[in-house]
């Protein structure tokens, strides 16, 4: 437990992208199995200890110190395993410091009655880093700015091999991923990846610009497009049904009317939208159905999901991916006509013949509805199905936006019936120095634009990843590898020397909060720079 224990002190209070690298890397190849193991499944989000609640800390801490006291320590701290860390007064001598594995096999095969007792005699045997970890790997929030795709990175690393060859065979593997770390050793051959229900690593598209578009020949590429929902892989393979995001996570919980449609045997990769009798709702309301564990039959009702289908990487056992997508693309069509479905439908390809003719289709909005689309996809007719970002196969061309992705950066406190709420929020976009590495600048503050329900959500992000207190505001953890993305929608632009960056928004709002994508993701400076540009020259 304590290797565990320093490795997320360590990850942490590390910024680098690099360093965190490092850190996972080096416990990779220092820790023995299956301990190793199990901390790559705990930086994956792999684990989950189902008779371990929250509650069960609370009250095993309020036996220990008053209760008002672990209030008001609570409140300041502003987090549950910080808090109780450093609050807990052991009771040292009568247990010995427990191994991970010692404590991921106990909390598995506990009984609910009995996780208070197990909690508690470790929390007296470990020291104030230890019980830290113990409560981060038991409450499941281990928020040291690791994302599963950086844990896959440094595995890739540390055994010598691809991001996509960890993804291709991560679903067909369990924890402590014994087979996997022998294969990354150097041990063994490359474990199997023919599991069904497996995740199958995503293609994605490289943005376009319009001086770039011109040495490129229309009659080469297909377009269809960019549906405003977010990016979806689901699988029917076996009898095994899941839905994915774009990142690997297993979302199929919350969307089982979704999985209900799923009667083939292949694999979709699609846009998840709400879907009504073919009709696209809005991104608002397919917000209503994300982040949550279950969904209800009154919320599946008045925001039924679905899948707009852009492509088909596998059916009837057979992987497709190295077809050309104008060979899958006559699959798929195929394949949506036998389904016969409300919830999975076909994503359009739009007849084009010059570059000017698509441009003109672009200011269109789909189906009548300008909220429907971002913009277009761009997808060379014989480009084949390759994970990753390639430069060339598939272009995404946005429309004229007011919207740009920023990171959150700091958060205020509110005013009135908001006043118990962080409600005043400061986001940043990205910016490149020569040396090849970004930071963040702010760019703007906005405090409406979300509801109550997001209000709160929003709060608790705040709070749960606080890294500085300046009076009633609050900086929040935000990395190329951590932070939450807001799209931000505003009126103008307009130079300020007044702002660190140059920019001034006018009347920004947060149009919706992007729990899906990843910080590195959000727009550069340059972005706005360029909007800048083209509005003073009048295009």
């Amino acid at each position: 437990m304590r290797a565990f224990a320093a490795l997320l002190d360590r990850l942490s209070l590390t910024a680098s992208r690099n360093a965190k690298l490092r850190l996972i890397r080096d416990h990779l190849a220092d820790t023995p199995d299956p301990d190793r193991g199990w901390a790559l499944a705990a930086l994956t989000g792999a684990l989950t200890f189902t008779a371990a609640k929250p509650a069960m800390i609370r009250r095993a801490v309020e036996a220990r110190v008053d209760p008002e006291l672990f209030r008001l320590s609570y409140d300041y701290v502003g987090d549950l395993a910080e808090t109780v860390a450093l609050i807990w007064p052991a009771r040292h001598g009568a247990n010995r410091e427990p191994d991970l594995s010692e404590v991921i096999d106990a909390l598995t095969q506990a009984k609910r009655g009995e996780v208070q007792g197990l909690l508690e005699g470790w929390l007296d045997a470990l020291d104030a880093d230890g019980r830290w970890a113990l409560l981060k790997l038991v409450t499941g929030g281990l928020r040291v700015g690791v994302s599963a795709r950086l844990a896959w990175q440094a595995a890739a690393d540390f055994g010598g091999v691809e991001v996509p060859d960890i993804q291709e065979v991560w679903h067909a593997q369990s924890p402590p991923y014994a087979d996997l770390l022998a294969w990354l050793d150097g041990r063994a051959e490359r474990p199997s990846a023919d599991a069904h229900g497996r995740f199958r690593p995503v293609m994605l598209a490289q943005p376009i610009d319009e001086a770039e578009m011109e040495r490129l020949d229309p009659a080469a590429y297909a377009a269809e497009w960019k549906w405003d929902g977010i990016r979806v892989q689901a699988v029917s393979e076996g009898g095994v049904k899941r839905l994915y995001s774009r990142t690997g996570e297993d979302i199929s919980p919350t969307f089982p009317d979704v999985l209900a449609a799923l009667i083939h045997e292949g694999v979709i990769d699609g846009e998840l939208l709400v879907l009504r009798e073919g009709q696209v709702g809005s991104f608002g309301d397919l917000q209503q159905r994300l982040n949550r564990k279950t969904a209800d039959a009154r919320v599946m009702a008045a925001h039924p999901a679905g899948i707009r289908a852009y492509d088909l990487l596998a059916s009837d056992g057979v992987d497709l991916r190295k077809l050309t997508f104008a060979e899958r693309r006559a699959r798929l069509e195929v394949l949506i006509v036998s389904l016969a479905s409300d919830r999975i439908d076909l994503s359009p390809i739009q007849p084009f013949d010059t570059w000017d003719a698509l441009a003109a289709l672009r200011a269109a909005p789909p189906e009548g509805d300008p909220q429907a689309a971002e913009g277009l996809m761009l997808k060379r007719l014989d480009s084949v199905y390759e994970a990753g970002r390639p430069k060339g196969p598939w272009f995404k061309w946005k429309k004229d936006p007011h919207l740009v992705d920023a990171v959150l950066m700091y958060a205020q406190r509110g005013h009135g019936k908001r006043s118990s709420f962080y409600s005043d929020f400061t986001f940043g976009v990205w910016t490149g120095d020569v040396d090849g590495s970004h930071a963040l600048t702010p760019v703007g503050k906005a405090y409406f634009g979300f509801t109550d329900e997001e209000l709160k959500q929003l709060d608790k992000f705040v709070r749960d990843n606080t890294v500085e207190r300046f009076g009633p505001v609050r900086s929040v953890k935000a990395s190329r590898e951590f932070g939450l993305v807001l799209e931000v929608a505003f009126e103008g632009l307009q130079r300020s020397k007044r702002h660190k960056s140059g920019v001034a928004m006018r009347f920004p709002r947060i149009s919706r909060i992007r729990w899906d994508k990843p910080a590195k993701e959000a727009d550069e400076l340059a972005t706005l720079e360029g909007m800048l540009d083209r509005a003073e020259r009048g295009s």
